[in-house]
């Protein structure tokens, strides 16, 4: 069983690795042997993240990336490839703030967040990164894995593929669910070559995103009280399947949209 779900000596890239949910990935690969590149275009991050993971001698190395510029995707991977020998694990993680939707927390209506004042700098952005991102990515990969045998490539989409959320800005949930079906398209497409794709679908995650707003007690209390396993998540909570998608123990799986919410896509329990 331990080498079924064995990732040591695999090239793995995450964007979006620096912090969050992406950083979590990237410690759950380096801890199980692999050499990881985080990708991510904050630097401080990215130096810090990667000297401490080094320093507890791990196999990580950094490259600064903007998901939004391919010719960037498209170095980074050559590079990475040419130093690794080969890609066997990506991890589409790269993502930005989902912004406020048409409905505040209280309940009352955003006018910022209504779809008739919804900023055109707002919503190209968020698809920018949110969707062409992580084509970006995909296409990159699928570039690099067809002529090597193979790989796994997991998206990071979000309860909000599939999920209406009045408080959820409109652009994130409609890049959520593109990416969720160009994985689903893309699992279909490569299949054949021996390329898996599969999703991850976070629900309330305590990270930097968002302002961090989550990381505040009473809202951690407020949103944990109703979700039905009685918690919200943290970016650990993700690891084991991360691993999972990433190594042989899911040979048989692709085309999969996987949620990590404790429940809460089933329903809100009453408390």
């Amino acid at each position: 069983m331990s080498d079924m779900f064995s990732v040591k000596g695999y090239g793995a890239i995450i964007t979006g690795g620096a912090s969050g949910i992406g950083l979590a990935f990237a410690e759950a690969l380096a801890e199980g042997g692999a050499r990881v590149a985080i990708l991510d275009l904050d630097s401080n991050s990215l130096n810090l993240q990667v000297n401490r993971l080094s320093a507890k001698g791990f196999d990580v190395r950094g490259r600064e990336l903007d998901v939004t510029n391919r010719k960037e995707i498209d170095q980074a991977f050559a590079h990475i490839a040419a130093e690794f020998g080969k890609v066997d694990v990506v991890f589409a993680n790269a993502g930005i703030d989902p912004g406020i939707g048409f409905s505040n927390p209280d309940g009352t209506r955003s006018q910022e967040g209504a779809i008739e004042n919804y900023e055109d700098e707002r919503w190209d952005r968020n698809i920018d990164v949110n969707l062409n991102g992580v084509f970006a990515t995909i296409r990159a990969a699928a570039r690099h894995m067809k002529g090597s045998g193979g790989g796994s490539i997991v998206v990071t989409t979000s309860v909000a593929a599939y999920l209406n959320e009045g408080m959820v800005g409109a652009a994130y949930m409609a890049a959520k669910a593109g990416a969720a079906h160009l994985a689903r398209n893309a699992a279909l497409e490569l299949a054949h070559f021996n390329i898996r794709v599969n999703a991850i679908a976070p629900g309330f995650i305590v990270t930097n995103i968002g302002g961090g707003w989550l990381k505040q007690p009473q809202i951690q209390k407020s949103i944990g009280d109703m979700i039905p396993i009685g918690r919200i998540g943290s970016a650990d909570d993700l690891k084991g399947l991360a691993l999972f998608l990433a190594s042989q123990a899911s040979s048989y799986i692709t085309g999969a949209q996987i949620p990590i919410d404790g429940g809460g896509s089933l329903g809100m329990r009453r408390t």
